[in-house]
């Protein structure tokens, strides 16, 4: 296998762990890939429910992109990964990477199957996580609904990432690359965070409409200057 495989396989192990120890994956599920050439580096089945995060790199599947057969790597495929391999295939000139997270802060939005605005500066360029249409859990319908809401926002994941929530399951976000789709992930997260705890504790209903606004407005004044 060559370097860059074998760099990258080390590279979604120790992200992996990251994610974890973050909340940003749980032990349920959650999974990783990250695609070199035309083989995808893809975390295994059960990553979390058997090895609680703690991957090591020979762990990490390398996975032919269009076969989908296992090349190395110990363990099986996850049962999400059709996902993967539809927004690989689709939207690979746009994005290598791709991270579906059970990140604590979005699975109340995902719970409430609600979608989410940018409250954050940091958010804007994400635009809105819209809520795709249900599709039970590892099915093609769920990879195929993904796929839909995704399409359009290809120049978003080419800056850095597009992110969308299934209901009742989780966030799913494809980026530019690995690094990108790590750190929008916790962009995404802190977002949901802002908006609960300003729910929480202002007794606010409205995805703090007035602020979103107030954000509007200032970045487009200095636009103008």
């Amino acid at each position: 296998m060559n370097a860059n495989v074998t760099h990258m396989r080390a590279k979604l192990a120790r992200l992996a762990a990251m994610l974890y120890h973050r909340r940003l994956l749980d032990t349920a599920g959650g999974n990783i890939s990250a695609r070199v050439g035309d083989v995808l580096c893809l975390s295994p089945a059960y990553s979390g429910s058997l090895r609680q995060w703690q991957l090591e790199p020979e762990d990490v599947l390398v996975v032919d992109l269009e076969s989908a057969s296992i090349l190395e790597g110990s363990g099986k495929l996850s049962r999400e990964s059709n996902v993967h391999f539809r927004l690989h295939r689709e939207f690979g000139s746009y994005g290598t990477a791709v991270i579906h997270a059970h990140a604590q802060n979005i699975m109340v939005f995902a719970a409430m199957a609600k979608s989410m605005p940018p409250v954050l500066e940091a958010n804007l360029k994400f635009g809105e996580a819209k809520v795709v249409e249900y599709a039970p859990a590892h099915t093609t319908q769920l990879a195929e609904n993904i796929v839909n809401a995704i399409r359009g926002q290809e120049e978003r994941i080419q800056k850095q990432a597009a992110g969308v929530i299934a209901p009742w399951h989780g966030l799913f976000l494809m980026g530019k690359d690995l690094d990108a789709a790590f750190d929008a992930v916790e962009r995404f997260d802190m977002n949901a965070r802002c908006i609960l705890m300003a729910q929480s504790f202002l007794g606010t209903s409205d995805m703090l409409a007035a602020q979103r606004t107030a954000l509007a407005e200032g970045v487009a004044r200095f636009k103008k200057a």
